[in-house]
């Protein structure tokens, strides 16, 4: 029979997601046998784990959504056979910004130069 402790319900979040850590890390002590490591052993033991860790983390933030994107762009495809929405609106969105900021810079230049022009006119 599994014995088990009562824990209290009004632990914050942190509490329990701390708890849950050292759970994890007494799994896998004893699933890997870490807990007959020497201190050296289990300090090697536990860098290499929060390295890999860390890598999969890092790959995950930067090439995830990317991923995610090519994938909805792909079924799309497939399901619609044709350029997919997402992709063609959000480089024409670009496109828009990019004529947007570049005809309101020529504006204000022109405005400019008409001031200037102005102003030697009078001198």
């Amino acid at each position: 029979m599994e014995y088990l402790t009562r824990q209290p319900e009004n632990l914050s979040a942190f509490q329990r997601f701390g708890r849950w850590l050292r759970l994890k890390k007494y799994q896998i002590e004893v699933t890997f046998g870490v807990y007959m490591f020497t201190p050296t052993e289990k300090f090697i033991f536990w860098s290499v784990v929060f390295l890999l860790y860390g890598l999969l983390a890092i790959a995950t933030v930067l090439y995830l959504p990317q991923h995610v994107l090519f994938i909805i762009n792909r079924a799309w495809f497939y399901v619609n056979g044709g350029d997919s929405g997402l992709a063609s609106n959000l480089v024409a969105g670009n496109k828009d910004a990019i004529s947007l900021a570049t005809s309101s810079t020529t504006k204000t230049i022109a405005a400019a130069v008409e001031t200037v022009e102005s102003i030697s006119r009078e001198l």
